[in-house]
């Protein structure tokens, strides 16, 4: 008999404003044991030294995890110009330097050519998987080995800042798998001069801004309270950018069922992704075929247990 998974029912997202120094995992742990919640998940890795926003799902929320990790995300950064180091960020040793420094005016004219459909690299020291091993794991044995180029939709990436002639501050406005690191590591090679990330902050991802988000100390200090449920965002933000379309109840019941049920639109086609809700309740998200939605996710909403106090 399979073991019953411990804690709360409990759905919808809470924001951290995750601190350097810890990993995603760590921060989905935590929050996860702050609500007592049966499940748990995030929307979207941080590099243990990056801080920002780190949505975490939990319950049914974790069924819209896929529609923030494809959403936009915004990153601010600083690139240290004149150095290239093994890991592309500080935490790596300096491999190559430059006493060459651009202008402010080359830096710019260098960004424009990261913006649009773009290919990258990962870094060496990263979860990608090379013959079923993580990347890290390989370069930190000091094996060798081939990484292969990855598509990125880059929006916008410009300067906000120049502090000195060995930095300068970025903003990118990115789609999924974007790897910063691989970013500021390119634009010093375009550059001629080398380049690492030494500070990286995401400041929103898809609906959620780190405005909105709980650091770790409000966190452990509303622990195990309604006050930290109070936070709890509604699992529908995720699905935002989708159509809403509405339905019966009876359409409603078949969704919940895993069958196509009829919806109400006249503005989507046939194969749109959509979603409906009843009461403000999300009941399912999938396809528009022929006037109904074919379910590929259904929502069940039970009711949340109560914190004891």
């Amino acid at each position: 008999m399979a073991r019953r998974r411990k804690g709360r029912d409990i759905s919808g997202w809470i924001v951290v404003d995750k601190p350097a120094g810890i990993s995603s995992a760590a921060v989905v742990n935590k929050v996860r044991w702050a609500l007592d919640a049966k499940k748990a998940g995030h929307a979207g890795t941080l590099d243990p030294e990056a801080t920002g926003v780190l949505a975490v799902a939990l319950g049914e929320a974790t069924k819209t995890v896929p529609y923030v990790t494809d959403a936009l995300k915004a990153y601010e950064f600083t690139v240290r110009l004149g150095q290239a180091t093994n890991t592309d960020d500080s935490e790596g040793e300096v491999i190559l330097q430059s006493d060459m420094r651009p202008d402010d005016e080359t830096i710019k004219e260098a960004l424009n050519g990261f913006v649009g459909d773009i290919e990258q690299i990962p870094p060496k020291f990263s979860a990608v998987k090379v013959d079923g091993q993580r990347a890290y794991a390989l370069a930190r044995a000091g094996k060798e080995m081939e990484l292969t180029a990855r598509p990125l939709f880059v929006e916008s990436l410009i300067m906000l800042d120049r502090p000195d002639q060995d930095h300068v501050v970025l903003e990118m406005i990115c789609g999924k798998g974007g790897y910063v690191r691989s970013i500021a590591r390119d634009l010093g090679n375009s550059l001629g001069c080398y380049g690492h990330v030494i500070e990286l902050r995401r400041t929103w991802a898809g609906p959620f801004e780190v405005a909105d988000g709980l650091s770790f100390e409000q966190i452990e200090k509303l622990a195990r309270t309604p006050k930290l449920d109070s936070h709890l965002i509604p699992l529908e933000v995720a699905l935002e950018d989708l159509p809403k379309v509405p339905c019966s109840a009876e359409a409603a019941a078949r969704l919940r069922n895993g069958n196509p049920g009829m919806v109400i639109s006249n503005d989507l086609s046939y194969g749109d992704a959509c979603w409906t809700a009843v009461d403000g309740q999300a009941v399912a998200v999938g396809i528009y075929k022929s006037g109904e939605l074919h379910p590929n996710r259904v929502f069940l909403h039970s009711g949340t247990t109560a914190i004891q106090t």
